[in-house]
C-alpha cells in the first residue's frame, strides 16, 4: 500500500523532468532543425558550471533523497527479522531498489559530461535510462503487495504509461536524430508525473469516488459498480491529462517557433517531401 507523500515526491521529480525536457526538444528543434539530436538529459543555456547540470542533479539527488526516505525513515532501520529480509518492509526495499537505478542513471551521466573517466554517447546514456524505466515497470507489474482493485487500475494505467517511457527511451537510441521521439519521451515523462500525482490525490486524498474509501491500508468500494464508476473516472482523469499536455505542447511550439521566427522549419523538407 502506498501513501500521499510517497506518489507525490516521486511525481515531483518525473514532472520536472518531463516539462523540461518537452520545452528543450521543442526548442533546439524550432532553433535548428537540421542539427536536431535526441538528448536523454538537457543542460541550462547560458550556463558552464554547476547549473548547467541541474537536471542531473535533481534526478540523481532527488532520487537518492527518495531512496532514503524508503530504506531509512519507512523501515526505521528494522531491515532483518530472524536474519531475514522485513516481510513488513518489502514495499519500501522494491521502491529502493527502483530508486536506486534512477540514481545510478543520474551518477553515470554526471561523470560522462563532466569527468574523462566514463565517456558515454547519447544513445548509450538513453539505454541506461530505460534500464532505470524498465526496472520501475517490473516494480509495479510485479508489486509485492498485489495491487487490486480500483487502486490496481490506477497502478495499471502508471505501468502503461512507464512501458512508453521504456519505448520512447530505445527509440531515442535507435533514432537520435528524430524529433518526434525526443518529443514523446518528454510527453510520456510528464504523463507519468502527473498521474503520481493525481493517484495521490485520487487514493490517498481528497479525491476518492463516492462509493470508495481507505480502509486499513486497502481500497474498498461498496459494490462493484462503484469500483466501476471509479475505473471510468480514472479514464476521464487519463484523458484530461493527455488533452492538457497535448495543448501544453502545441502552445510551446508556437510560443519557441515566434520567437525563432527566422527558422524556416520547410527548409528541412526534401524535395521527394515535396
Amino acid at each position: 500500500m502506498g501513501s500521499f507523500p510517497g506518489h507525490v515526491l516521486p511525481g515531483t521529480l518525473f514532472l520536472l523532468v518531463g516539462i523540461w525536457h518537452t520545452w528543450c526538444s521543442i526548442e533546439r528543434y524550432v532553433s535548428n532543425p537540421k542539427s536536431f539530436r535526441v538528448r536523454v538529459w538537457n543542460p541550462i543555456p547560458g550556463f558552464d558550471g554547476k547549473l548547467k547540470y541541474l537536471e542531473l542533479y535533481v534526478i540523481t539527488i532527488g532520487s537518492f533523497i527518495d531512496m532514503c526516505i524508503e530504506l531509512l525513515y519507512s523501515t526505521h532501520l528494522k531491515w532483518f527479522v530472524n536474519g531475514m529480509l522485513n516481510p513488513g518492509h518489502m514495499n519500501n526495499f522494491e521502491h529502493g531498489g527502483m530508486l536506486l537505478m534512477f540514481f545510478i542513471f543520474g551518477l553515470i551521466a554526471l561523470l560522462s559530461e563532466k569527468t574523462s573517466y566514463l565517456p558515454l554517447p547519447d544513445g548509450a546514456l538513453c539505454l541506461i535510462a530505460s534500464t532505470a524505466f524498465c526496472a520501475e515497470y517490473f516494480l509495479f507489474y510485479f508489486h509485492s503487495t498485489t495491487h487490486q482493485g480500483l487502486e490496481g487500475y490506477y497502478h495499471l494505467i502508471l505501468v502503461i504509461l512507464i512501458g512508453l517511457c521504456i519505448f520512447s527511451t530505445v527509440a531515442g537510441a535507435l533514432t537520435p536524430t528524430s524529433f518526434p521521439v525526443d518529443l514523446f519521451n518528454g510527453i510520456v515523462i510528464t504523463l507519468q508525473g502527473l498521474w503520481f500525482y493525481q493517484t495521490a490525490f485520487t487514493l490517498y486524498g481528497p479525491m476518492m469516488p463516492n462509493g470508495c474509501w481507505l480502509k486499513a491500508d486497502q481500497i474498498a468500494c461498496r459494490s462493484k459498480e462503484s469500483e466501476i464508476r471509479g475505473e471510468l473516472l480514472a479514464n476521464f482523469q487519463l484523458f484530461s491529462q493527455v488533452l492538457g499536455v497535448l495543448v501544453a505542447t502545441i502552445g510551446a511550439y508556437c510560443f519557441a517557433h515566434s520567437v525563432n521566427s527566422h527558422t524556416d522549419l520547410r527548409s528541412t523538407q526534401t524535395p521527394e517531401d515535396g
